[in-house]
């Protein structure tokens, strides 16, 4: 079985020389612009050396996505990619990946289909971790509980207008690591992180010994370099590699979203 995202960030902090060890995190949707393609770029990513990688599940209503993210997901729903074919496809792929796969998704899809169903079915086809970015700290402990059941790492967003007191209790409850959202608002490429993001990982830091990852609005290398130094041990990138896989054909994107994370990494390991 794939390395639970918690043993993850061990292994990197124990493998990588500098102290400022940190990892990447790719995010794809699935279904866009196939499954096909969506289980190759997997595997491109984790060639890539992806510390884990992060597979957002298509929905009618993505309410913390740009438009880049929404715009993936409307075409795979489009194509009619359901649920159940993407875990018929993890099913086949999870087994050779690397990196643990977390699944990005809202909580409404997981309601529907039942929480302990839901769970026990991504957990069967091997995913180590879950994000939910609607479900709020006062509702998370069912699905925390439910999720630590059958092995499965549930993650909690810290927002930049999250209080000192609310932060040292998601820093608590979160599995995995703790997602630090650096902008205020949905996902998407921006030219320029916000000075708020270093003072809020000092402030997580004194709460917890947990590893952080930062997400939202994370597009260039250069970027990538400075969460590095503001201390983060993972940065997750999203609406980049999904506007890359969408870039000309299938295998022109793989080859895109290639260079891009080739290009993420030179900047971690600069």
């Amino acid at each position: 079985m794939t390395a639970s995202v918690s043993h993850r960030f061990e292994s990197l902090k124990l493998t990588k020389n500098s102290r400022n060890s940190c990892g990447l995190i790719p995010f794809i949707m699935a279904g866009d612009p196939d499954l096909e393609t969506t289980a190759r770029a997997l595997k491109v990513l984790d060639r890539c050396g992806a510390s884990a990688i992060e597979l957002g599940i298509p929905y009618s209503d993505p309410l913390a996505d740009g438009p880049v993210i929404q715009a993936a997901a409307t075409r795979a729903l489009q194509r009619g990619i359901t649920f159940d074919a993407i875990l018929a496809m993890l099913a086949d792929v999870t087994p050779q990946l690397n990196a643990p796969l977390i699944l990005f998704t809202y909580y409404n899809p997981i309601l529907s289909r039942g929480i302990e169903h839901f769970l026990d079915q991504i957990a069967a086809v091997g995913v180590r971790g879950l994000i939910v970015p609607d479900l709020p700290l006062e509702e998370s402990k069912l699905l925390l509980d439910a999720a630590a059941k059958v092995g499965i790492e549930l993650t909690l967003l810290v927002a930049p207008t999250s209080s000192p007191d609310r932060i040292k209790k998601i820093a608590a409850a979160s599995s995995g690591f703790i997602y630090l959202v650096s902008v205020t608002g949905v996902t998407g490429m921006r030219t320029q992180v916000s000075e708020q993001v270093y003072p809020l990982v000092q402030q997580i830091r004194q709460v917890t010994d947990k590893p952080i990852g930062i997400g939202f609005g994370i597009s260039e290398p250069k970027q990538v370099a400075q969460m590095r130094e503001w201390g983060a041990n993972a940065i997750i990138v999203g609406s980049a590699c999904v506007n890359a896989l969408a870039n000309g054909t299938p295998e022109e994107g793989l080859m895109a979203l290639e260079d891009l994370c080739c290009a993420f990494q030179s900047a971690l390991a600069d």
